[in-house]
Order: structure tokens, then C-alpha cells, then sequence
């Protein structure tokens, strides 16, 4: 359990561990710029995109770390940079699409202009301009353009997923994981070549971290989705395991589903929770048109679902033949924006894909189970606002962190908060110096 000293800043967590939650966790404006530096700008990796989204020198994707806008580029070498989206000359965000193609990026406001990976290529009127046989302005004699490039990023790249971290003392990649959630990325980025087939984006008036509790909240699906439970995808009695690395800030929830359609007679007395209704039907069934694919074998098992919560930024999909990445944005402490990149593999049939996208349209912001968890999010944040010197309670299977082989507990929100807690309340951290271009 947490047994850090308490420092002025600490909130009074009931009971001295993290299964009773203060709701200023949610509401605080200075906690929430802190939680910035210290969970997304320092010592953390975040993800960022698919190298599929940039297949091509000069391509790149406009995104974000924590709030910090940023850029995903390849270069003509075929490298890929991550920039952050702020002129150095005098921090315009100069940036405006989404995704596109360029083999320069140029400021409107004073036509400074950068190559891909950053370097300062032209500065207007930088040995001034002259006129009447004298030069009148210009940049001081010792302006040196390789001062004065974009911030970059350290990049990591893995299986065809790009992270980046404004810290460039921050430990690998592969260390951020750990080998037990390293497992579970590598068993859904196994190499294979990927292909985009289109994203969701919504926004969400909640606390970012409401996300990341949501995925580690392995029971709510059985009692909240009743598209879930009705059809039989996830229940409580499902085949199940909580993963978790030695810092407990990553998850894995893992499940196979169980018996086939709805959930009555003795299933509904196993999960305590009855379908909607007994003689609901798809209008189409082909939305439980399930396929296992080999590369769900992960020892002697077959997982038909697992959600990985990497911290703070990410949730890696695997819902049958669903497959996708959650990013998390956060933008203030009660709002974040929730972008979805539904993907496949290029070996995919034609069959494969159009199953994927279609079991995609249980998810995003009007998915037949996904509009749930938008929407307790934000009734929640409004409750935390009212009430900002409550608490929320999360001691369902205990008040202990630990792996489990059941979905009955919410040990992986505890597990979370251990591991916010340290950050948070440790001394001030050293700062790594930024980055230079």
C-alpha cells in the first residue's frame, strides 16, 4: 500500500490508502496542471499514432501530448520525428490540419519555415533588407538557425505504434511497459502491417482519468452495456484475468467470452444480471458474426477481448474482431477529447475487414456500448463539481492492489492511484532539460 509522507499539498485520502477517492482528484485546477508535468511532460511515454497514418516522406498527423499540440512526421529518410507544434520564433501553434502531406511547414505569421524533423530551414529578412545603399534590420550577426528549430520529442517505435515523451531521460519503452503488459502489446502489435479504417472522435466533459478508470472497471460492462450482457460479449462470468506491471499504472482486462447469446435462465442467475430482454434479436446478426483470429492465442488460451490501459494516454482495443487505439487528451481538468483509430491488417480478406468495421459500431461516441460510458462520465464530473470535499469508493474485492483471476473488483483502480499518488506526492522531481533541436 501507499506509505509516502504527506506533503502539503496532499489531499486526505480516507483511510490512508487509494479505495476511497477524493473527488478534488477530479476538480482541482492546480492538481490538474501538476498531473501535466508530472504524469505526461515528465518520465512518462505518450502515445501518439500508427505509423500506418504516415506512410509516406512528408506525411504527417497533427496530435497532441497531454495538452501540448504536436506533430508526427516522416521524413524523406523515411524516420519518423515528433514535433512539437509551437513557432520558435513567437509560439504560434502554426499548425492547422489534421493530416496531410508536406515537405516543409511554414508559419503564416512570420513565414518562419521547418523541415520535417524540425530544423530551421528559412527566416524572412533574417540579413535584413536594403534600402538606400544601407541594410536596415536583420538578426544579430550570431543568430544561428540550429538554435532556434521546433522542439522535439524522443520517439519509440513498436510494432507499428509511435510514442513519444517530452523527457528525453525517460526510461524505454519496453522498461514503461514491463514484460507483463509488453506481452499483451506485443500479442495485438505482432508485427504485421497495419492498415487504417477511419476514426471516431468525441468529447467527453469529464476528468481525463475517468477513462482510464473506466477500462479498469472490469464489471461495470455486465451492469452498465446492456448490448453487452443481452448478447453475451462480456459478463461478469466470463473466463477472466486483471494484469497489472510492478508500478500497477498499466492494466490488462482480460476475458473469453462464455456461453453464446443472451443472458437468461442460469447464466442470468450466475451474473445476478438478466438481459434487457429475453426475445431481443439483432436486426442484423451479423454483428455477432465472430471469427477467431490465430494471433489471439496467447499461451493455452484464446481471449475474445482485451483492454489494455497503458498510462496516462492510451487504451489498446481488442473486442473480438474489433481492434483499435483510445487516445486520451486531456484539455482542462473536467473536459477531455477521446479520439479512436480503428485499424486492420493489411493481410486482412475483404471479409475480415468489413466484419472489423462493422463490430467497430459498437464503439466511439455512438456505439452501441461506448455512448454509455460517455455519459456516466459526464453525470459523474458533475457530481464531483458539486461536492468537491466528497469522495468516491472503490473497494469492491477489497482494499488491497493485486492481479486477480476474476472481474468482480475494481483492484485495478486502486492499483492506479498507488502509482498516481507516488508521482503526485513525491518532492518536486529534477526536470529534464528540454530538448534541443
Amino acid at each position: 500500500m501507499h506509505t509516502a509522507t504527506p506533503g502539503p499539498d496532499t489531499l486526505p485520502w480516507e483511510g490512508g490508502g487509494t479505495s476511497r477517492i477524493p473527488f478534488a482528484v477530479y476538480t482541482d485546477e492546480q492538481r490538474h496542471q501538476r498531473e501535466l508535468e508530472r504524469l505526461f511532460y515528465q518520465g512518462h511515454w505518450c502515445y501518439v499514432g500508427l505509423e500506418a497514418e504516415i506512410p509516406n516522406a512528408g506525411d504527417f498527423k497533427r496530435t497532441v501530448v497531454g495538452e501540448r499540440s504536436v506533430i508526427m512526421t516522416r521524413a524523406a529518410d523515411g524516420q519518423i520525428h515528433v514535433v512539437e507544434n509551437v513557432c520558435a520564433h513567437r509560439g504560434m501553434r502554426f499548425c492547422r490540419k489534421r493530416h496531410g502531406n508536406a515537405t516543409e511547414f511554414v508559419c503564416p505569421y512570420h513565414q518562419w519555415s521547418y523541415q520535417p524533423d524540425g530544423s530551421l530551414q528559412g527566416v524572412p529578412f533574417r540579413r535584413g533588407v536594403r534600402q538606400d545603399g544601407k541594410v536596415n534590420g536583420g538578426m544579430p550577426a550570431d543568430f544561428n538557425p540550429k538554435d532556434h528549430g521546433l522542439t522535439r520529442l524522443k520517439v519509440a517505435v513498436r510494432g507499428g505504434v509511435v510514442f513519444a515523451s517530452f523527457d528525453h531521460g525517460v526510461e524505454s519503452l519496453e522498461d514503461y511497459m514491463g514484460p507483463t503488459i509488453l506481452r499483451y502489446f506485443d500479442r495485438l502489435f505482432n508485427g504485421r502491417q497495419l492498415t487504417i479504417l477511419g476514426y471516431n472522435r468525441q468529447r467527453i466533459p469529464g476528468n481525463w482519468k475517468l477513462m482510464q478508470e473506466n477500462i479498469k472497471d472490469p464489471y461495470h460492462p455486465g451492469l452498465l452495456h446492456t448490448w453487452f450482457v443481452t448478447f453475451g460479449l462480456w459478463r461478469a462470468d466470463n473466463k477472466s484475468e486483471l494484469r497489472m506491471d510492478a508500478h500497477h499504472r498499466h492494466a490488462a482486462m482480460v476475458s473469453t467470452r462464455g456461453s453464446m447469446g443472451q443472458a437468461s435462465g442460469q447464466a442470468a442467475q450466475v451474473t445476478q444480471v438478466s438481459s434487457f430482454k429475453e426475445s431481443m434479436q439483432l436486426e442484423d446478426p451479423r454483428f455477432l458474426d465472430i471469427v477467431p483470429e490465430p494471433w489471439w492465442q496467447l499461451e493455452d488460451k484464446m481471449p475474445t477481448a482485451v483492454m489494455t490501459t497503458l498510462f496516462p494516454s492510451v487504451i489498446f482495443q481488442q473486442q473480438v474482431n474489433s481492434v483499435s487505439t483510445r487516445h486520451i487528451q486531456p484539455d482542462g481538468h473536467g473536459a477531455f477529447d477521446f479520439v479512436w483509430t480503428h485499424f486492420g491488417f493489411a493481410d486482412d480478406t475483404p471479409e475480415m475487414t468489413e466484419r472489423r468495421l462493422r463490430q467497430a459500431n459498437l464503439f466511439g461516441p455512438a456505439g452501441f456500448v461506448s455512448a454509455d460510458d460517455g455519459e456516466v462520465i459526464e453525470f459523474s464530473q458533475q457530481a464531483f463539481d458539486s461536492k468537491p470535499q466528497h469522495r468516491a469508493l472503490a473497494e469492491l474485492g477489497g482494499r488491497e492492489v493485486g492481479e486477480t483471476d476474476h472481474m468482480v473488483t475494481e483492484t485495478l483502480i486502486r492499483g492506479m492511484y498507488e502509482y498516481w499518488r507516488k508521482v503526485m506526492e513525491s518532492p518536486e522531481p529534477s526536470t529534464a532539460p528540454e530538448a534541443k533541436p
